[in-house]
C-alpha cells in the first residue's frame, strides 16, 4: 500500500484509485506482515484497498518474489464487477501460523491503525 515497507516494489507503478472488493471475501493477517484476502461462498465482507497498474515485468521480478509463502496470485472481483489481480491465501487458510482474521475491520490500514 502506498507509504508500506514494500511500496518501493512497485517501482513507480502508476496508482489507478482506492478500490472495494465484491463481498464475498474474509480478510486475513499474515504474522501482522501481510494481508491476504480469502473467497468464501458465505460470511464475507467488502474489503477496501489500492489498485495499481503494475507491469507484468515489475509483478514477476519484484512483486512477486517479495511476497511470503502464504499468498499466491489470483483474480478477484471488485464491488463495481471489474475483476483485478490480488494476492490470495494459498488453500488451505487455516493451516498457517501466525494467521489472524481481520475481516471486521475492513481494511488492513484500518487494522494496523488499530493494532499499534
Amino acid at each position: 500500500m502506498r507509504g508500506g515497507p514494500l511500496n518501493h516494489l512497485l517501482d513507480g507503478a502508476p496508482f489507478a484509485g482506492e478500490v472495494t472488493t465484491a463481498p464475498q471475501y474474509r480478510f486475513y493477517s499474515i504474522g501482522d506482515r501481510f494481508p491476504g484476502l480469502h473467497p468464501v461462498p458465505d460470511g464475507g465482507a467488502p474489503i477496501a484497498g489500492e489498485l495499481f497498474e503494475v507491469s507484468m515485468e515489475v509483478l514477476r521480478k519484484s512483486l512477486l518474489p517479495a511476497e511470503p509463502p502464504e499468498l499466491e496470485l489470483g483474480v478477484i472481483e471488485l464491488d463495481d464487477h471489474r475483476s483485478v489481480l490480488a494476492m490470495l491465501l494459498r488453500r488451505p487458510p487455516v493451516s498457517y501460523p501466525q494467521l489472524i482474521d481481520i475481516t471486521e475491520f475492513g481494511s488492513w490500514s484500518t487494522y494496523r491503525e488499530g493494532t499499534r
